[in-house]
């Protein structure tokens, strides 16, 4: 196999036609938008855009552009959860085999996220509740407004906190008795929680969100990038490690990363004073 053919299977995402939600992308492609557009309703998920979003996020994994990922809502809200007469009216009706098919569609966005190499950037303004709650925390950096209230609803509905990785992720977020209290209480988190508690990494105003979340992105996309997907990848890894594997894993992801151009372009900048051009290669 060739080094062409091994980067066949890379294609431009530029210019995705997305169904269910709205999709931009920076002039190089660099830096993808993704905006959940019912604001009539606060943005919430059908069985539609659970299922395009996973699927985008895994397809992700095949971007010959792409290099890092907003996610935002529009209309001063970004997501309110499952529709409720479009998911969870239906959900009422279901059998059971037909149930935990879209409970683990649910957790495959989750988990497609996790995976996809690019950073993902949640931009939340007011309400991210429930589903939405869950994609804001499956992303890798969540900046916020004062208006921000995040809710983790499902108690609200007679199920378990547990859905869509909650009670993993989020216990190791903002710490085990913080989790507890919004997983059972189903009560929103304020931004002023949020932050301090380290959900948030920062908070902006509202006319400022979106940019400012970019403007993260882009800063990341024209970093090294490769090195970036290497650390999301030993995040996700070294959860379920001891320490031996953990130290282990590291050398072994950062002997590849040595291996890049990447590694000697940053050395050869710093010996010119200059700033690196991160290529990926």
């Amino acid at each position: 196999m060739t080094p062409a053919s091994m980067q066949a299977h890379r294609r431009p995402f530029q210019h995705y036609a997305a169904r269910h939600f709205r999709w931009q992308c920076s002039e190089d492609g660099g830096v993808a938008t993704i905006t959940l557009n019912r604001p009539d309703k606060k943005n919430p998920l059908t069985f539609e855009s659970y299922a395009e979003l996973r699927d985008l996020f895994r397809d992700l994994a095949y971007a010959s552009d792409v290099r890092s990922v907003v996610i935002t809502g529009e209309g001063g809200n970004f997501c309110s959860g499952g529709d409720v007469f479009e998911i969870i009216e239906p959900l009422t009706r279901m059998p059971m085999p037909e149930l935990l098919a879209f409970t683990r569609m649910t957790g495959d966005l989750v988990k497609a996220m996790r995976r996809a190499p690019q950073p993902v950037i949640a931009a939340i303004d007011g309400i991210c509740a429930g589903a939405g709650a869950m994609v804001a925390l499956a992303s890798d950096f969540r900046l916020g407004t004062a208006n921000a209230r995040t809710a983790f609803l499902f108690t609200r509905v007679g199920l378990a906190g547990a859905d869509m990785g909650a009670c993993g992720l989020l216990p190791r977020m903002i710490g085990q008795g913080r989790a507890n209290e919004l997983l059972m209480t189903g009560r929103a988190m304020t931004a002023a929680e949020g932050h301090h508690w380290g959900f948030f990494n920062s908070l902006h105003e509202p006319a400022a969100l979106v940019s400012q979340a970019q403007t993260l992105a882009r800063s990341l996309a024209d970093g090294p990038w490769f090195a970036h997907g290497m650390t999301k990848t030993m995040i996700n890894q070294e959860w379920a490690m001891g320490i031996e594997e953990m130290i282990e894993s590291e050398a072994q992801a950062q002997a590849i990363c040595m291996m890049t151009q990447d590694f000697k372009r940053a050395f050869d900048a710093f010996a010119a004073k200059q700033a690196p051009q991160f290529k990926g290669n």
